[in-house]
């Protein structure tokens, strides 16, 4: 979103219920003269400053002057609100559109989840004993099928259990299928 369009959306909202008191605006509009000499002259700083118009009547005019000036003029604007006033630069609704704008963007004050704290040990633990319970189930049927399929997945599989255990499975296979 261009800042041209965003003071023209926070227009309102600045210039409404007193947000900015008298320092605050000397303060942006003298920044703006001094720093940015382009931005606002001399004359154009006094004009801003002029005690003798209301103060929303000259931010008003300011924030008009500033957007017919361009893109450059409303960006240091911002800048200096959030210099002077970030208080008020943090309440912008442009600044709370920009915040939600995005739902792919994380949003690191929101409490972590977190779905497990026991760690990765926990995890494996759990995961071997119901991989040891399927294979118990599945080679415990009584059926000679099952065994015969049961020892060929445990005579291909070294590299998932040891080479002990696979031994070990084996001769129960067989026991099983001599009886």
């Amino acid at each position: 979103q261009s800042y041209c369009v965003r003071l023209q959306h926070d227009m309102y909202f600045l210039t409404s219920n007193s947000r900015l008191n008298e320092q605050v605006v000397d303060k942006i509009i003298l920044q703006l003269n001094r720093v940015y000499p382009q931005i606002l002259s001399n004359t154009e700083a006094e004009k801003f400053r002029n005690p003798k118009a209301s103060l929303h009547t000259r931010l008003a005019a300011l924030l008009k002057h500033l957007q017919r000036g361009g893109e450059r003029h409303c960006q240091e604007f911002y800048r200096a609100l959030q210099i002077n006033a970030e208080h008020l630069y943090s309440d912008l609704p442009s600044r709370k559109i920009l915040k939600t704008a995005d739902p792919t963007v994380i949003d690191t004050g929101k409490e972590n989840c977190v779905l497990n704290d026991r760690g990765p040990v926990f995890f494996l633990a759990c995961f071997s004993t119901a991989a040891a319970f399927a294979v118990f189930w599945y080679c415990c049927d009584s059926d000679t099928k099952v065994l015969g399929r049961a020892r060929r997945i445990l005579g291909f599989s070294p590299i998932i259990i040891g080479r002990h255990v696979r031994k070990i499975c084996m001769l129960y296979l067989e026991d099983l299928s001599r009886n």
